[in-house]
C-alpha cells in the first residue's frame, strides 16, 4: 500500500507543477523570472514553518507517514545535505535555465529539459543503486516520448541553429534539478518534512531575493494578481515540496522523477481549461502513453 502512495504523491507532483507552468505564464505577465520564483519558494517557506511551529504538525505527521518508518533524527549531515539541495534545487537551476531560456526559444528549452529524466535514471542506478529491469526501461521509453511531444507540440519550430551556449545552460539547469531530486532520497526518511521543506523553500527564496535585488528588479504586483500567487506558493508549491519527499520514500528517485515528466501533460490540459490553448487528439495520445508508462512501473515494483 506504500508503494500506491508513493504513486499516487508522484502522480500528484507533477499535476500541481503542471498547474504551476499554465499559471505562471499570468503572472510572468507582472514580474521578472527570478523576481517570482523568489517570491513563490519565500511564501512557500513561511507557509511550511509556520505549520512546523502550530498544533498541527503532529496530526499532519501522522496523516502523511502512516505505517511508514521513520527518523525522527536530523544529524548535521543532514543539514548539510538539505543545504546542497536547495542550491542544487531552488538557485543554480532555476537561474541556469532562466539564463538559457534567453538565448534560445522555449520550445528548444522545453525539449532540452526532458533530458532531466535521463540524468535521474542514470544517477539513481549509479549512486542510490536502484534497480531498472526491462519492462522499466519500456516504462522510461514511454514517459520520455510523451514528454518530448507534450512540451513541444507535436516537434514544431524545434531549430538547433541557435546559441550553442544558450542550450548547455539548460542542460546544465536539468542536472541540477536531477542531483535535487537525488540528493532528496537521503532525506526522505525523516519525520519532520515540514521543518525540512520549509528550511530548502527559505534558503532558495532568501538567494534569489538577493538575486533580484542586486539586479535591480522590481517586487511590484498588482493586487488583484496576489491571491493567484499564494495559490501557486501554498498550495502548490508547499504541498510539492512534501509529496516529493513521501514519493521518492516509498518508490525510489528514479521513478518519481520519471513519472514528474507527465507535468508536460497536466500543463497542456490546464491551459486548455484556464488559458484557453489548444488541446488537439494527439496531445490525448501521447498524454495516455505516459501513463501506460506509468502502470509499467507500477506493475513491476508489485512484483518486488
Amino acid at each position: 500500500m506504500s508503494r500506491f502512495w508513493g504513486y499516487l504523491s508522484a502522480i500528484i507532483v507533477a499535476m500541481l507543477f503542471g498547474v504551476w507552468y499554465s499559471l505562471d505564464k499570468i503572472l510572468l505577465g507582472y514580474l521578472h523570472p527570478l523576481v517570482l520564483a523568489a517570491m513563490v519558494y519565500t511564501l512557500a517557506s513561511m507557509f511550511l514553518l509556520l505549520i512546523r511551529i502550530s498544533p498541527l504538525n503532529s496530526s499532519l505527521l501522522e496523516v502523511i507517514h502512516r505505517q511508514s518508518k521513520v527518523e525522527t533524527h536530523i544529524t548535521g549531515k543532514n543539514y548539510v545535505t538539505l543545504f546542497l539541495t536547495a542550491i542544487c534545487g531552488a538557485v543554480m537551476a532555476p537561474a541556469l535555465y532562466l539564463s538559457g531560456l534567453d538565448q534560445i526559444t522555449a520550445v528548444n528549452a522545453a525539449l532540452l529539459c526532458n533530458v532531466e529524466i535521463l540524468f535521474i535514471i542514470i544517477l539513481g542506478v549509479l549512486f542510490l543503486k536502484e534497480t531498472v529491469k526491462a519492462k522499466d526501461i519500456l516504462g522510461f521509453v514511454f514517459l520520455l516520448l510523451g514528454a518530448i511531444f507534450l512540451s513541444t507540440n507535436n516537434l514544431q519550430g524545434i531549430s538547433f541553429q541557435q546559441n550553442l551556449g544558450g542550450s548547455i545552460l539548460v542542460i546544465l539547469a536539468c542536472f541540477f534539478w536531477s542531483m535535487d531530486t537525488t540528493l532528496t532520497k537521503f532525506l526522505s526518511n525523516k519525520r519532520d518534512l515540514f521543518l525540512l521543506t520549509g528550511i530548502k523553500c527559505g534558503i532558495g527564496g532568501l538567494i534569489l531575493v538577493l538575486i533580484s535585488l542586486f539586479m535591480g528588479l522590481s517586487f511590484n504586483l498588482p493586487l488583484n494578481a496576489v491571491p493567484l500567487l499564494l495559490f501557486v506558493s501554498l498550495g502548490c508549491m508547499s504541498v510539492s515540496m512534501l509529496l516529493i519527499y513521501i514519493a521518492i520514500r516509498e518508490i525510489g528517485s528514479t521513478r518519481t522523477g520519471s513519472i514528474f515528466s507527465t507535468s508536460s501533460l497536466f500543463g497542456a490540459i490546464v491551459a486548455f481549461l484556464i488559458l484557453e490553448e489548444p488541446l488537439g487528439i494527439f496531445q490525448l495520445f501521447f498524454g495516455l502513453l505516459m501513463f501506460a508508462g506509468i502502470l509499467i512501473l507500477y506493475k513491476e515494483v508489485n512484483k518486488d
